[in-house]
């Protein structure tokens, strides 16, 4: 197996010019490749097994710096769901690309620029976040600094004139303010800030994931097309043309979301034509389903793939629906935005001759959104094969709980918390299965509610069929 570093260029917000784009093809190609990946952070990611640095010399306009080394950080923001999806309404496509131009350094910290009111891109996955406020022009700002344990809300809203200097007070003494207080000494420093009273709280209503690919009408002129490729390889003639039939059509902008796909507003209605001409010159498949839409993987993990291609083709098999849900993949649980995380234990091994399979814990998000930041523990140490009935089950509950209200989950009052209360489960000795009290068991015609000690004699766990005196006591993650 050849050894593939990943190399990065960054992309602010994800907003690149086809002219960008076609100098970071050519690079491509003098790199020997034929496509490339997007990142979760919209940026810009190849796979390379040499250095790259003797032929970036030959395009002094772009920069690349290999991951874990990477002194940079992409700013993520939600100018991609801008006119496509629900949004505040002073927050303009002009707003975005102003904050972005002031940013004349590239930040070590990550920064995410977004609307509540859009489900595309992720609110908290940043270092500092900030999210429109309904107060025209000013924005809650939460921060989580690398090493703090919990992200706290700024005591103020910023303006839009003024995020880039807050960033560029904090970013280079990150390892040096310990809590809130010491952000905010060190944002006092500057001159001339436009701070104002927070008024209302940040609510963040929720919404299901909304579908992000395929020709959609933008308005009564104009098209907006959206483009997605099941294994993050995109191909570069295809990437190319595209391009150029952006600048045929003057359109100046191609966005890259956080789901590994690109979205390209503006399409004039008379032309859109061409551009079904393009995809299917190129054999482009741009209505998938959401059980193939809705993941996060890792780029480049073979492994991971090859679950998520198993997990849908048993989805599909059975007619799941997964509309409005995100379902991650991860082998670390570290700021995850997905409905559902799988978490990785272990991948397939040999030991002494003998095959260890990989095994998995499952988790979902409190009211299956991943912007409380707070998550269940499902199941823990399960092997592939359980998974499919596992999310079957969470898929149902999320739909059960559809037609309740949902909660306001983010307020400016109180800090955000990562690791959410303890509650009691009981878990199987011989499996590891979990059952809990306030989901019951359905397929047992136990109701939900029901506590363990007024389980019946006859009831078995759902999974290896042992009997009530196998299950333990146990304490795992609570909602609140």
């Amino acid at each position: 197996m050849i050894d593939k570093k990943l190399f990065r260029i960054l992309a602010a917000g994800g907003v690149i010019s086809p002219g960008e784009m076609l100098r970071i093809i050519d690079l491509a190609r003098d790199l020997g490749l034929d496509g490339l990946h997007f990142g979760s952070r919209q940026d810009i990611i190849f796979p390379l097994v040499k250095d790259p640095q003797e032929i970036l010399a030959r395009h002094p306009l772009i920069e690349m710096e290999e991951i874990p080394q990477s002194k940079r950080s992409n700013i993520m923001c939600s100018y991609v769901a801008t006119d496509i999806f629900p949004k505040t309404a002073w927050l303009t496509s002009a707003t975005y690309l102003y904050v972005l131009e002031q940013f004349f350094f590239d930040p070590s910290l990550e920064i995410n620029i977004t609307d509540p009111k859009q489900r595309l891109v992720p609110l908290f996955t940043g270092h500092l976040n900030f999210i429109a406020s309904t107060e025209e022009d000013y924005w809650h700002l939460y921060i989580q600094l690398p090493g703090w344990e919990e992200m706290s809300p700024f005591p103020a809203l910023v303006h839009t004139w003024d995020l880039a200097k807050v960033c560029t007070a904090i970013d280079p003494l990150a390892d040096r303010l310990e809590d809130i207080n010491a952000v905010v000494a060190q944002v006092n420093n500057l001159q001339q800030l436009d701070l104002r009273n927070t008024r209302e709280d940040l609510e963040v209503p929720f919404y299901p994931f909304p579908y992000y690919e395929g020709m959609n009408r933008l308005d009564d002129s104009y098209y907006w097309l959206g483009l997605y490729w099941r294994n993050n390889w995109y191909n570069l003639n295809f990437l190319e043309a595209a391009c150029q039939l952006c600048l045929e059509h003057r359109i100046g902008k191609l966005c890259i979301t956080p789901w590994k796909s690109i979205i390209i507003t503006g399409i004039p209605e008379q032309l859109r034509l061409d551009w079904e001409k393009l995809m299917g010159r190129f054999g482009i498949n741009a209505r998938h389903s959401s059980l193939e839409l809705n993941w996060h993987l890792p780029v480049g993990d073979d492994d991971a793939l090859s679950l998520k291609r198993y997990l849908v083709r048993e989805f599909d098999q059975r007619d799941i629906s997964t509309y409005g849900l995100t379902i991650g993949i991860s082998s670390s649980y570290a700021r995850p935005f997905c409905s559902i995380i799988i978490e990785r234990l272990r991948t397939s091994e040999m030991i002494d001759g003998f095959a260890i399979r990989p095994s998995f814990n499952l988790r979902y998000a409190r009211n299956f959104d991943p912007n409380n930041r707070q998550y269940i523990e499902y199941a823990r140490n399960v092997d592939r094969t359980e998974l499919t009935t596992l999310l079957m089950e969470l898929s149902r509950l999320y739909f059960e709980q559809l037609n309740q209200e949902q909660h306001k989950v983010i307020t400016t009052k109180t800090q955000i918390r990562n690791e959410p209360e303890e509650r009691v489960f009981w878990q199987c000795t011989d499996c590891q299965s979990v059952y809990d009290p306030e989901l019951g068991d359905e397929s047992q015609g136990v109701l939900a509610g029901t506590p363990f000690e007024a389980l019946p004699s006859t009831f078995v766990c759902w999974t290896c069929d042992a009997g009530k005196e196998s299950f333990r006591e146990t304490k795992l993650q609570k909602a609140l």
